[in-house]
C-alpha cells in the first residue's frame, strides 16, 4: 500500500480529518463528511468528500450551501487533487465557493525528520500547554496572520484533550514573545501524526527555528509510536520538508463559502 493509500484509508475514509471535540458535530450528509459547531458561529466549519460525490454531485453541493447558509456560517470545502468528480473545483465555484491558496500534502516517516538543528544563541525549544503560554502563541499567530484567525481555538483544544496534541515553541524567554510555534496532533489508532502551524516571526526566518520545531515534533511522534507524519505545506516550507525526506503525494485546496451573508467570501 502506498503512503497516499494509507493516509486516505486511515485518515480520510475513517473520518479522522477532525477528531471529536466538545461542542463539535461530526456527521455525514450522503457522501459528504461535515464538521461544524453545535452552536453556530462558535468554531470553524469544514466539509469534504473522500468517497466522491456519486452520480449527482451538484445535488450534494447545493445541500451544503443551503445547510450552512441556513446556519449563517462560513464553511470550507477541503478538496484534494484526486477527489472525484474530476471537475469538483469548477462545480464548487459555480455554486459560489471561492478558492483559497493551494497547499501540498506531504507524507513520510517520522524517523527521517529527527535530526539535530543548531538554534541561534539564546533561543530554546519548549513544549507548552498553560493558558498563559497558549495566549502567547495566539499573539504570534495574530501578528503573522491577522486578527481574523480563530483566536483561542488552540487553547480550547488543549483543554479538551491535552494528550491529543503537543504544542512546541521557540523562544528567548518564557515571558517574552514566541518566535516560532507549531503543534502536533496524534491520530489515535493509526500510524499517523500531523504537523500544523510552523509560523515564525519574519525577522527570525531562515535561522533554523522552523526546522528545529519539525525535528522536535517528529521525535515526539516517534516516541508515541507513530510511524508516519502528514503536513499540508505552503510553497515556502515545502522545499525544507522535501529535503528532509517527505514526499509530495497530492495537493489540497480549500474552497470557502460565506453563508453569513449568503455569498462567497472574496479572496
Amino acid at each position: 500500500m502506498s503512503l497516499l493509500d494509507a493516509f486516505h484509508t486511515s485518515i480520510r475514509l475513517a473520518g479522522r480529518e477532525d477528531e471529536p471535540a466538545p461542542g463539535i458535530v461530526l456527521d455525514t450528509d450522503g457522501p459528504v463528511r461535515r464538521r461544524y459547531p453545535a452552536t453556530p458561529g462558535s468554531s470553524y466549519c469544514m466539509v469534504e468528500c473522500p468517497e466522491g460525490l456519486g452520480e449527482d454531485p451538484d445535488h450534494w453541493i447545493a445541500r451544503q450551501v443551503a445547510f450552512f447558509s441556513g446556519r449563517g456560517e462560513q464553511v470550507e470545502w477541503k478538496t484534494y487533487s484526486y477527489d472525484s468528480p474530476a471537475d469538483l473545483a469548477d462545480r464548487l465555484v459555480a455554486a459560489g465557493f471561492v478558492a483559497e491558496d493551494e497547499e501540498t500534502l506531504l507524507l513520510g516517516e517520522v524517523a527521517g525528520l529527527v535530526h539535530d538543528v543548531a538554534l541561534p544563541d539564546g533561543v530554546a525549544l519548549r513544549q507548552v500547554g498553560s493558558e498563559e503560554d497558549l495566549a502567547r502563541v495566539d499573539v504570534l499567530l495574530r501578528t503573522i496572520w491577522g486578527e481574523g484567525r480563530d483566536d483561542g481555538s488552540l487553547a480550547a483544544e488543549v483543554r479538551a484533550d491535552p494528550d491529543a496534541l503537543d504544542v512546541v515553541v521557540a523562544e528567548e524567554s518564557p515571558t517574552g514573545p514566541v518566535l516560532c510555534a507549531g503543534w502536533l496532533r496524534y491520530t489515535r489508532g493509526t500510524d499517523f501524526a500531523s504537523m500544523w502551524g510552523g509560523s515564525t516571526l519574519p525577522q527570525w526566518r531562515r535561522r533554523g527555528l522552523y526546522r528545529a520545531t519539525v525535528a522536535h515534533r517528529a521525535a515526539l511522534a516517534r516516541d508515541r509510536g507513530h510511524r508516519y507524519v502528514r503536513l499540508d505545506t505552503s510553497p515556502h516550507s515545502r522545499p525544507i520538508l522535501e529535503r528532509l525526506g517527505l514526499r509530495a503525494v497530492a495537493t489540497t485546496t480549500p474552497y470557502v463559502l460565506d453563508g453569513r451573508s449568503g455569498a462567497a467570501r472574496s479572496s
